[in-house]
């Protein structure tokens, strides 16, 4: 037989208001979309992966991961409120006039549910293959509330009115949760859906199938918190999901050491010069305070820094964190301090901002990096932190290594 043809549209336009450019915003080490790509490409059955955008930026970063982006789409199609429909048949439309492409499947991705665990795209064509009554296949996942036991408020009276009420039981919000029906949260993991359920106005069609996803892979990501929660989650590593590239490690679960750069870590890598030739830097109280915090957890902390001025002396003794300046071959360096002091490689993590440190990236069970490292350095580290360098970054590392031993 011949495998059908199975067309991945993820959209992505570059008005977003929530999280200004979150599509090509790094989401633990990537651009969010290169997750939704990586999931296309990597499905066996998927044939072909598009994503519509109207953004220059964004079609070139989805070219880099590998999607196509053979049209541009209309400024009209990527306002506020526009939603997924014309959008979907937009595209579908302009492939079958411009290079007479009829897929059988359409795969709807949504960029901001990265975290999609393997398989899951090919599960969904394979259901629609399996049953071809079947208008789409929609992902969705148990919710940690049920709707029986949610209210609307009536704008007249002020009253609460139940959301839903449920035949055969007279109230269903003061009922026991184990004696209501189960029911399921739709996400965008993905929809896979019938051309002409699209091209005929509707985004499912009227025979919908579920794809049921671990409640755990619910990560959708609308405000700031969202994605500072989803890194996290991610962070974690108790998630086997889809990775662009290689897989980014996740952090250790015994952490002993933690190794970090000094300029543009600890400081926001700018540098002051009086008249006199001395330099001045500024850093962060709180990373100080982390540090400390770390200590008392029982992991150590040490800086390794190419810089030979007095400034990071003065400031690690302030911290009371051990130092090692003027050092070119940071990996070397590092070698010899785990040597030195008996520990497991895998037990530490190495925290920098530039090319200089990416060769200590490898010799380390977790790489971090600061949210204004270099672009290079952010595609090799395992997690980038939400804050930049000498902006409380340390302190966020901090907090998410006690997080973890506190389970």
């Amino acid at each position: 037989m011949t495998p059908p043809e199975v067309l991945t549209i993820i959209p992505a336009r570059g008005g977003s208001k929530g999280i200004p450019r979150k599509n090509i915003r790094p989401f633990a080490g990537h651009p969010l979309i290169a997750y939704s790509i990586a999931a296309a490409l990597q499905a066996e059955l998927v044939t072909r992966v598009v994503v519509s955008t109207d953004d220059q930026e964004i079609a070139e970063v989805a070219r880099q991961y590998g999607a196509e982006t053979p049209f541009m789409r209309p400024a009209e199609l990527a306002a506020d409120r526009t939603m997924d429909l014309p959008v979907f048949q937009h595209g579908l439309t302009w492939l079958e006039k411009h290079e007479n492409y009829r897929p059988e499947i359409v795969l709807h991705l949504h960029p901001t549910s990265p975290a999609r665990p393997p398989g899951c795209l090919d599960k969904a064509i394979r259901q629609m293959l399996d049953h071809p009554e079947a208008d789409c296949t929609r992902s969705v996942v148990e919710p940690l509330q049920s709707p029986f036991k949610m209210w609307r408020i009536d704008e007249k009276t002020g009253q609460m009115l139940p959301l839903v009420t449920l035949p055969g039981i007279k109230e269903s919000y003061n009922t026991l949760r184990q004696l209501l029906p189960c029911t399921y949260l739709q996400t965008g993991h993905v929809n896979a859906i019938r051309p002409a359920a699209i091209l005929g106005g509707s985004m499912t069609g009227r025979t919908i199938l579920p794809l049921i996803i671990d409640s755990r892979y619910e990560v959708d990501l609308d405000t700031l918190a969202d994605w500072e929660h989803g890194e996290w989650v991610v962070a974690q590593g108790q998630l086997d999901m889809v990775w662009p590239g290689t897989a980014s490690r996740p952090m250790p679960a015994k952490v002993r050491l933690l190794v970090m750069d000094f300029d543009g870590v600890l400081t926001d890598n700018r540098v002051w010069v009086d008249q006199d030739g001395r330099e001045w830097v500024a850093a962060n109280r709180s990373d100080s305070l982390g540090l400390s915090h770390l200590r008392q957890a029982g992991v150590d902390a040490v800086v390794i820094s190419m810089e030979t001025n007095p400034v990071v002396a003065a400031r690690c003794r302030k911290m009371n964190v051990p130092f090692i300046q003027g050092e070119n071959d940071k990996a070397t360096a590092l070698k010899n301090l785990l040597k030195e002091r008996g520990v497991n490689a895998s037990e530490v993590i190495f925290m920098g901002n530039d090319v200089n440190d990416l060769p200590c990236f490898p010799l380390v069970g977790w790489a971090v990096a600061v949210a204004d490292a270099m672009p290079e350095v952010a595609k090799q580290a395992d997690f980038i932190l939400s804050r930049k360098g000498g902006h409380a970054a340390v302190r966020e590392l901090c907090d998410l290594i006690l997080a973890r031993k506190r389970g």
